[in-house]
């Protein structure tokens, strides 16, 4: 299985939620169409991002700002942090998102925040105290009490997204990375 897909399929599967409304399929209602489009907007932005195409991130940041006013799981500002850092990171505003959606307890905020500190990553100096303290608010999540994804994994994802976009083989076939 290609490093491609092994990245695509956390991505695709995050940030399911319930919206509070009628969510049946089929239902018709307005709030289900609204969901719909929220998550397909999500969809394509993360796929955008995760692509590594810099002609894609003006595309992907549009529709993380469409998605925006509906999210309430930290997932737009995560991925509005993972952009800017992709494009060159500006850290005030990257720890700012983060910190926003770790406040939401997105999972791979608090494990990119504890990654920022504890190698350091983007600063200048590893804040060991603050690391441990993202490493506890991890564990304090119903994701992290389910084990999935455990806190390694959800450094893996991070690591993945912050890596160099993984490509196919001229011929399309898949291979090792």
């Amino acid at each position: 299985m290609t490093r491609w897909l092994l990245l695509a399929a956390p991505l695709l599967l995050a940030g399911c939620v319930s919206t509070g409304c009628d969510d049946a399929p089929l239902s018709g209602s307005s709030c289900r169409e609204e969901h719909l489009l929220q998550q397909n907007d999500m969809l394509q932005a993360k796929l955008l991002i995760a692509s590594g195409d810099l002609e894609n991130y003006e595309l992907a940041r549009a529709l993380l700002n469409r998605a925006a006013p509906r999210d309430s799981s930290g997932e737009v500002p995560f991925y509005q942090a993972v952009l800017l850092i992709r494009e060159g990171p500006q850290v005030d505003e990257v720890l700012g998102l983060l910190e926003d959606a770790a406040a939401k307890g997105h999972p791979h905020a608090i494990a990119l925040l504890y990654k920022i500190h504890s190698e350091p990553y983007l600063i200048a100096e590893a804040d060991l105290i603050q690391a441990e303290s993202y490493r506890a608010t991890y564990a304090s999540l119903d994701v992290a009490k389910s084990g999935y994804p455990s806190f390694d994994q959800a450094l893996r994802v991070v690591d993945g997204l912050l890596g160099a976009p993984a490509t196919l083989p001229a011929d399309g076939t898949a291979g090792s990375p």
